[in-house]
């Protein structure tokens, strides 16, 4: 009778610490899709101001959500302070990019879309995968088009956050660098995140604005250039075009977006050292410097292969590959030519750069260059200790000591990603996608990079005709490669809720 007692007396107290869990979790959601609606007013006064005005198209998404917003924030409000343990985080990550979708998805509802296309454009806009099922884009009216650039845009910076908040606790790589460098100035991580944040946040917003300014002056409309600065930043690749950047003839606009998807796949941190005075950071950083020698050399060797294989100039051919190999190792996924007709080689090179991505802590999907660099260290070591088992080799990352459990971390993680894309390959397949439109298309959507490759899904074509099963793997598939898999997987772990 005793022990019922006490067991009953100990599962009433888990039960009723539940609240306690989850209203942390539910009021940070709550707070963000009532963000997401606020933000809706910014298309909304754009439609009204169009002479064929349709205003309900995004005054009734915005009061969805931020009603929604609204009831749930009163709901979980509390005066203590405001504090989230790793598991709640891990929640209100994956909530987040399952919940705001949904939201987002509404104003293309209201514009025609079926909400399996809607929730595909909302996913890869919020996602900055940049695929598409949208056909006409020229025709579309500016606030569907603002509104599909602006989730870039803060799909963009919300990555960099997330990465901020959760990835230290994943032990996949990179942002525990950020915790080794805030140790240098003998501050802890965890207490300057919120200054970080606000930095982060600044440094965007001003790489924007002079990426507009450039646009701008080199011969875009004011609204194509704000639109195309949002999603050259974020390495989202949405265009406001269906012939996405081959829209835009002067080569100075090809190379401003170079530059820019370049800084938008660079460790946000390294700017943030750089107004530190670290003057040097860019070239002292493994990540970009390894990055920018990889850009520069697959674009040239792919520009030389070009101008033999074509009737285009040397200049011409190098512009063209070093455009679209920086769009598609940054995962932005603008389009510049088709370079799916550049033979089949070109065609295996474009695949393989598909799964590389920018460096951590960056907007950039894919893999990331450092742990590109962590699988180089622990292969050549296992060689070098084949050929001489008793040699000390040890692992180093820009001068400091792998740990054990960090380098494992990015094997683990990057053995699960390359097995999500081959499940997800599988199931395109099923839906009765061709080879090569089911295999580069779970890796355009794993890595976030937005073209697949094939006349149906490649740089000149879209996702518009493909069945909604694939277009509902497709969307699920982007959002688990934004959350990297893990995030995913550790929150559908028994063990997690216990």
């Amino acid at each position: 009778m005793n022990n019922r007692s006490s067991t009953g007396s100990q599962t009433g107290r888990r039960n009723a610490s539940v609240p306690g869990q989850v209203n942390p979790v539910v009021y940070i959601l709550s707070l963000l899709v009532l963000g997401l609606g606020a933000t809706m007013v910014i298309p909304l006064l754009v439609e009204w101001a169009a002479p064929d005005a349709h205003p309900t198209m995004f005054a009734v998404p915005m009061l969805a959500a931020m009603g929604t917003g609204i009831v749930l924030f009163a709901a979980t409000r509390s005066d203590a302070d405001l504090e989230l343990n790793h598991r709640q985080a891990f929640i209100v990550t994956a909530g987040s990019w399952t919940i705001l979708p949904v939201f987002a998805a509404i104003p293309f509802v209201f514009a025609g879309l079926s909400w399996t296309d809607a929730i595909f454009e909302a996913a890869s806009g919020l996602t900055t995968t940049g695929s598409t099922v949208v056909q006409g884009l020229d025709a579309w009216p500016a606030s569907l088009l603002l509104w599909r650039s602006f989730l870039q845009w803060i799909g963009g910076v919300g990555i960099i956050v997330t990465a901020v908040a959760l990835l230290p606790f994943m032990r996949v790589g990179g942002m525990q660098l950020f915790k080794a460098e805030s140790s240098d100035h003998s501050e802890k991580f965890e207490a300057r995140a919120h200054v970080f944040v606000v930095r982060i946040l600044v440094i965007y917003l001003c790489m924007t604005a002079g990426c507009a300014a450039l646009y701008a002056v080199f011969g875009m409309t004011g609204f194509d250039a704000i639109n195309h600065a949002m999603t050259t930043l974020s390495t989202g690749g949405f265009s406001t075009h269906d012939a996405s950047f081959a829209f835009f003839e002067p080569r100075a606009l090809h190379a401003i977006a170079i530059v820019f998807m370049i800084a938008g796949a660079i460790p946000f941190v390294a700017y943030m050292k750089f107004l530190d005075g670290q003057r040097t950071i860019f070239l002292r950083d493994p990540q970009v410097r390894s990055l920018l020698v990889l850009l520069a050399a697959v674009s040239l060797v792919l520009g030389l292969w070009h101008a033999t294989q074509s009737e285009d100039g040397l200049g011409q051919s190098i512009i063209y590959a070093a455009f679209n190999v920086v769009s598609v190792v940054t995962t932005t996924g603008f389009a510049s030519t088709d370079y799916t007709a550049w033979g089949s080689a070109t065609i295996a090179t474009f695949f393989a750069l598909t799964f590389l991505g920018g460096c951590t802590g960056s907007t950039s999907g894919g893999v990331k260059t450092y742990r590109i660099l962590v699988l180089f260290q622990v292969v050549r070591r296992h060689l070098m200790l084949t050929v001489m088992p008793s040699r000390v080799v040890a692992r180093t990352f820009d001068g400091r000591r792998l740990e054990e459990d960090a380098w494992i971390g990015v094997l683990v993680m990057v053995v699960v990603f390359l097995a999500t894309f081959l499940l997800f390959a599988l199931g395109l397949a099923m839906t009765g996608l061709d080879f090569i439109t089911a295999l580069s298309g779970s890796a355009t959507a794993i890595t976030n990079v937005g073209p697949g490759l094939g006349d149906i899904i490649g740089p000149a074509g879209n996702f518009s005709t493909l069945p909604d099963t694939a277009k509902w793997l497709l969307s699920a598939e982007m959002v688990l490669g934004r959350l990297e898999v893990l995030t995913f997987l550790v929150v559908c772990l028994p063990s997690f809720w216990d």
